[in-house]
Formats: C-alpha cells, sequence, structure tokens
C-alpha cells in the first residue's frame, strides 16, 4: 500500500505541474510534508513514535497516538481493543525505561505527574509508581524484563506488524487499487512463463516419443481425420482424390459434385494407391499393405469398396480398366520425381511411392502436417516459427463476413457480415460478445477508431457514417457523406486520432461481380473531434471508387487502392498525392505498408501480389505467387446447385509483428507464409485450417505475447489462433 501511495503521489505531481496548478502543487507537497500517516508506511510511524520518546516529547507523543487511534484503531472491531490497550500501554513504558536508562529522573516524574489522574485505576500501573524512588529499577525483580533488550525489539516488532497488517486490510480508494492490477498482473505474466517452458518439455517429450515410435508410411489427412466427416462428404473427398490429379480446381463443391457420382467408374486397382480404399478405413488401408507385401501381383479378381459403399467387380469393361491403368500410370509418373527428391533413401524400401504419394496429392496437407511427414520418413525436421497454441470459434454471425478487425489493445473485435449484423466480442480471458449492433440500412465498412479505442467507425451504403461507442452501446455521431456517392467502401483512422479518411463510392447494380468500368468516387478526410469535413482529395485521372487505404505508423503517409488499379500514395502532411502507379489489371483489393515502411504491398483482382518501392513510383520490388482461393473472387457452392459469390471486402492479408510472416486467405483456413528476398519468394510455414467454407477476410493481432490470428469465412464462422512464436 505505501509503494502504491507513493507512486500516486508522484502521479499526481505530474499532472498538476502538466496542468499548471502550481498553487494547488505547493498545498500538497506542504500537506505531505506535515502528513501524519506518512504515507502510510509503517517504518516512518515508528521512527516518528522514536523521535518523540528520544527528544522527551510526551505531550506529542501522546497527540500522535491518539491521531493514529481517532484514524486507523477506532475503526477496528472490539475484539481488537484489547490489543491496542497493550500496545499503548507498552509504548508509555517504553518511554519510561527510555528516561531512566539516560538518567532523566526529571521526565520520569513529570509522567507520573502528568498520567497519575488516568493511570492510578489502572491494575498494570500500580507497581510502577515507585519507579522514581528504586535507585537500580533494571535490578528489581519487577521492572528488570523492560530494561532487557530483547522486551524492547520484541514490542518494536510487534507494534510494526500490527500496522502493516492493518494497513493492509484497510479499503482502498480507486485510485490506488492500480497497485494490486500490478501485482495481479506481474504473477500472471510468471505464470505464463511457466505455462510457456511447460509447454517446450511437453513439445520435447511428444517429439521424442515420435521419434522412437518411426512410422514410414503417413495416413492422409482426410483418413486420419475420418471420424470427423459425414457419409457424404467422405465421398465427395474420395472423389476429390481421384479427379484432383487431372483436374485441378478452385471450387471444391461446384467441381467435385457431379464426379463422385461416377467415382465408381475411375476406382483404379492398385490396392496399394487406392484412394477410394484408404477413404473406407485405415484397417482396409493396413490390410492392403500387407497382402501387397506377400503377394506383389495386382489383385485382378478381387472385390473393391467403392465410394457409395456397392462392391463392384474389378474384372469389369475393358475400356474402364484401360482407362484405370492409364490414371495410375500418370499417377506414378508425375509423384515419382518429388518422392525421389523428398527422401531418396527410402525409395527401395517404398518402391511403390505410397507415403511420398499421398502426402504429395493431397492439397490440404498443412505445412506443419508436411514438415511431420518429412520427420516420419527420415527426411530432416524444420523447425516451424509458430506453434498454434490453440484455436478457437466465434459462431454468432449466420451469414457471410465481409470485415473483422482488433482494436489497437488486442482485446475487442469487430465483425460484420453481408446482413448489416456487427459483433463486438472479445476473447481474453474468454470469448464473450460485448455489443450487438443491428442496422436498417445497410453497413458496408468497419473501423476501429485510435484515441479511444473504444470507439467504431460504421460506414453504410446510404451515405452516412457513424460513431459508435463499444462501451455504452449508442451511437455518438452519425455524419452524412455525399448523397451523389452513398456506398461508404473504406474507412481508415489515422494514428494520431484526430482524423479519419472515408471513401464514399456511387451507387452499382448489384450483379455479384465487379463492373468493367471503374465506378465514380471520392476520398474525404473527416475531422473526429469537430466532426466536419476537412478537405476532399484529388484523385487523378479522374474519380474513381478507393477500395482500400491504409496509413503508416505516424499518420504522415497514407496509401489507397482504387477500381481502376491505381495505387496513390498521400502526404497527409500537405494533403496532396505525391505519386501514384498502375498496380493492377482490374480493381486493387487490399493495401497495406511494410514493417519498414519503405515499401507496400498489395493483392489485386489478377491475383497478384506484389512488393512495390515507394521511393520510385512504379518500380516493383517483389512479385509473390499465391493460389487463386488467396485472392477471391470468393465461390461457396451447395449440394443443391446453390452458388454464391462474393467479392473481396476486407483486408486479405496481414502481417506479424516484425513484418517478416504474412497471413492471407485460403478454402478452408488462415495460411502463413515466410516472406523471403530476391528469387525465394513465399515459403509457406503453417497452415491454420479449421474452415469448411473459404476464407474471405483475415487480421493479425500481436498487442500481446501471443499473436492472434483471426480468419473469417463465408459461412460466418470466425476462427481465433493463438499462436507462439518460436525465437531462433
Amino acid at each position: 500500500m505505501a509503494s502504491a501511495v507513493e507512486r500516486t503521489d508522484d502521479l499526481v505531481r505530474e499532472y498538476l505541474v502538466y496542468r499548471g496548478f502550481t498553487s494547488t502543487l505547493k498545498y500538497l507537497d506542504s500537506e505531505i510534508k506535515a502528513d501524519k500517516d506518512k504515507g502510510f508506511r509503517v517504518d516512518k510511524i515508528i521512527d516518528q513514535l522514536q523521535h518523540f520518546i528520544q527528544n522527551y516529547d510526551l505531550n506529542a507523543l501522546k497527540e500522535y497516538w491518539g491521531y493514529l487511534d481517532r484514524r486507523l484503531f477506532c475503526r477496528l472491531e472490539d475484539i481488537y481493543r484489547p490489543t491496542v490497550n497493550k500496545l499503548r500501554t507498552s509504548l508509555f513504558r517504553y518511554y519510561l525505561v527510555y528516561t531512566v536508562q539516560t538518567k532523566n529522573l526529571e521526565k520520569t516524574q513529570e509522567f507520573f505527574l502528568k498520567q497519575a489522574l488516568e493511570l492510578q485505576g489502572q491494575a498494570e500501573w500500580r507497581d510502577w509508581f515507585i519507579l522514581p524512588f528504586i535507585p537500580a529499577p533494571e535490578q528489581n525483580h519487577v521492572f528488570a524484563p523492560y530494561f532487557s533488550r530483547q522486551w524492547a525489539d520484541t514490542f518494536i516488532v510487534s507494534l510494526h506488524n500490527f500496522l502493516s497488517v492493518l494497513f493492509q486490510c484497510m479499503p482502498l480508494p480507486a485510485l490506488l487499487s492500480f497497485d494490486a492490477e500490478v501485482q495481479r498482473t506481474t504473477g500472471l505474466q510468471e505464470e505464463n512463463e511457466q505455462l510457456r517452458q511447460l509447454l517446450f518439455a511437453l513439445q520435447g517429450e511428444s517429439r521424442q516419443k515420435k521419434d522412437d515410435g518411426l512410422v514410414h508410411h503417413k495416413l492422409p489427412a482426410y483418413v486420419q481425420h475420418m471420424d470427423r466427416l459425414g457419409d457424404t462428404e467422405l465421398d465427395l473427398v474420395s472423389s476429390q482424390r481421384n479427379v484432383s490429379l487431372t483436374t485441378p480446381s478452385r471450387n471444391f463443391f461446384s467441381t467435385f459434385l457431379p464426379q463422385g457420382k461416377r467415382a465408381p467408374g475411375k476406382v483404379p486397382q492398385a490396392a496399394g494407391s487406392s484412394p477410394t480404399q484408404a477413404s473406407m478405413g485405415r484397417k482396409d488401408t493396413v490390410a492392403s499393405q500387407v497382402t501387397k507385401s506377400k503377394d506383389s501381383a495386382p489383385l485382378k479378381d478381387s472385390k473393391m469398396p467403392s465410394v457409395s459403399g456397392v462392391t463392384i467387380e474389378s474384372s469389369g469393361a475393358s475400356t474402364r480398366q484401360r482407362r484405370q491403368q492409364d490414371h495410375e500410370k500418370e499417377r506414378k509418373e508425375l509423384f515419382a520425381k518429388p518422392s525421389a527428391q523428398l527422401n531418396p533413401e527410402k525409395k527401395a524400401e517404398s518402391s511403390d511411392g505410397e507415403a511420398h504419394t499421398e502426402m504429395q496429392s493431397d492439397p490440404t496437407t498443412s505445412p506443419t502436417n508436411q514438415a511431420q511427414a518429412s520427420a516420419e520418413v527420415g527426411g530432416p525436421e524444420v523447425e516451424q516459427p509458430f506453434i498454434k497454441l490453440s484455436q478457437e470459434e466465434y459462431g454468432e454471425h449466420h451469414s457471410s463476413i465481409m470485415h473483422c478487425r482488433v482494436d489497437c489493445s488486442g482485446r475487442r473485435v469487430a465483425s460484420l457480415d453481408v446482413d448489416g449484423v456487427i459483433k463486438v466480442w472479445s476473447f481474453n480471458p474468454m470469448m464473450q460478445t460485448k455489443a450487438t449492433i443491428m442496422s436498417k440500412s445497410p453497413l458496408l465498412s468497419l473501423e476501429w477508431a485510435t484515441k479511444p479505442d473504444r470507439l467504431l467507425l460504421l460506414g453504410s451504403g446510404v451515405g452516412t457514417v457513424r460513431l459508435y461507442d463499444t462501451d455504452a452501446k449508442k451511437n455518438l455521431y452519425e455524419m452524412s457523406i455525399d448523397e451523389a456517392h452513398p456506398r461508404i467502401l473504406s474507412l481508415a483512422c489515422s494514428p494520431s486520432g484526430t482524423s479519419f479518411v472515408c471513401s464514399a463510392a456511387a451507387r452499382v447494380l448489384d450483379t455479384g461481380s465487379r463492373v468493367s468500368l471503374p465506378v465514380s468516387g471520392q476520398l474525404l478526410l473527416w475531422d473526429t473531434k469537430t466532426v466536419k469535413q476537412q478537405l476532399q482529395f484529388a484523385l487523378e485521372p479522374g474519380p474513381v471508387a478507393i477500395n482500400c487505404n491504409a496509413f503508416n505508423h505516424n499518420g504522415n503517409l497514407l496509401v489507397t487502392g482504387a477500381a481502376d488499379g491505381v495505387i496513390r500514395l498521400f502526404d497527409m502532411q500537405r494533403y496532396e498525392s505525391a505519386m501514384s502507379w498502375k498496380a493492377h489489371d482490374g480493381e486493387v483489393y487490399s493495401v497495406e505498408f511494410s514493417y519498414d515502411e519503405n515499401t507496400v504491398f498489395s493483392i489485386g483482382q489478377d491475383g497478384k501480389f506484389i512488393q512495390w518501392n515507394i521511393h520510385r513510383s512504379g518500380v516493383k520490388q517483389l512479385e509473390y505467387s499465391l493460389p487463386q482461393d488467396a485472392t477471391g473472387p470468393f465461390v461457396l457452392s451447395g449440394y443443391s446447385g446453390y452458388k454464391q459469390v462474393q467479392v473481396p471486402h476486407g483486408q486479405l492479408f496481414a502481417f506479424d509483428s516484425e513484418g517478416q510472416h504474412v497471413l492471407t486467405c485460403s478454402s478452408n483456413g488462415g495460411l502463413i507464409y515466410r516472406l523471403n528476398k530476391g528469387e525465394g519468394g513465399l515459403e509457406s510455414v503453417l497452415s491454420l485450417g479449421g474452415h469448411k467454407a473459404p476464407v474471405v477476410t483475415v487480421d493479425w493481432c500481436s498487442a500481446m505475447d501471443c499473436g492472434t490470428c483471426l480468419t473469417a469465412s463465408m459461412d460466418g464462422k470466425i476462427k481465433l489462433s493463438t499462436l507462439l512464436a518460436q525465437k531462433s
């Protein structure tokens, strides 16, 4: 408590100096000097009592003890009153002993003259009135114990402990309770460090056990997690394995659903490499391997289970057999080279290449699983830069997500779906919805304010921007932008918190895809304090809709991506365009500054992920290749021909705290890549997974010790993955 009081006094002094309250500061310092509580420091109170005793100031001693009694002791329960009386008696005896030891008998007699009326009726003082008349009281059996050093030390320690416990039990004002929060935070940090060490220890034990039980044949991911699939989904996965080798497709449901009906006619005969047989269960796979090791001849007369569960004869039509043989031959030729490169020393042991083929041909296998598979088959183990500690799901939305953003403090998330429902929720220490925002008009964009971070900017489709207080759960302001440009496509708040940028576009017919010609739009700067428009940026060569924008760390630069494929860089000190260049064929979907802010990254409608040098206009520094399902448009298909197409609205990529890794979208979860300079390109390091529908927007928060990745998909599910960075 004493340390909290001292720190609070320093903070109050700093505040008064900042406000210019010098007179109040002088009164505060003078009162602190005369503070009888001594800042609730027990050692200072004990020193004050001893100072009065050493100066023989009996009146000051009595007055100070009376103050402590009125200030502190009177608030105690009645059961502690005898303890207070004993301490008071011992304090006066300590004073008398000091006067006798210093041979100041005048002060000894003065004590009894002043205190006679008060003490004569108390039994514990009856024998002490003869003290001034005894020549050697330290040798008297009644007073000898009080003249020992042990009694004096015991009294001082007892008084110190009593005051310490009393101060700890006192109710604290709200201003001083922060010290308890600091201690609790420190305790949690120590506990997190212990849990982190335990995690590393368990990981080492698990890795050692895995090395002891080395397995040379790795089952595919869809076989390992078969218990999570239904019968229909299992059939679809099996048919996907057959068709994806020759006709890869971005859309899972719309492509493979009709193929699954003809899957029995395309099942290969080879038992060691049949994905259909593998999909029926692990027992069949193991049995086929044992049979194959005993008899290498093909099982032409045996029956194989089909996708629908009905057995078919392998001695069917000759055309169907030739098609199966040709397919198997192409399959082996396709994966022969990668298998040899991955593990050449195991080639003789697994001549059919089953383990390598299964691992390489599964497009959904994560980089983590690939690294584990490499270790299992004898390859070198690659240390991953991140460990996925946990993955939680937020499922309060019932339609596709448009935006999903974490606030600056890393405590809250705001997510917006296509139905215009916004959820504000927290995930630490538990996932909990804080506020639900419903809007009569459609909502198209959102952004957290930087100062204070509880405020949320909401852009609508009818030309208004709302400032919403997530704590009070109410609208603070509603700003009307422009009737000619009612669609608020994007919002960005300056790091200083004094202004925000608003991108407004004209109306278009919602056809499910972007129109061929760029839409007219405007870029506006608003003041958050006065809630008024400051200026309108000049968009050359003409007014165009700005899809995305981002500030640098201090708000001096603003980068925008427009529907005409042009990236524009604005100087926010002069409020003018510094440079612009044609970046993509089609629209720019997402744009961000790099970690060092010397370059800008962008993703466009052409599916390219490009790094640009901002010091040389239009100079492409690097171009990375991303899968098609990472850049949109995003497609979701159903069993009955249902098809949903969504163009990108939120950010398509996000960087970690050091800017060395990037999180992107995919068809089944977020993908993390390492950014390699030169010709290295993107190196896949971790697949977060967990989604059954395409991920349409991502965010990466590094405000806490453990990084938090957010991936939001078209089925309304948001996955929150907690990562632990492994420092090399």
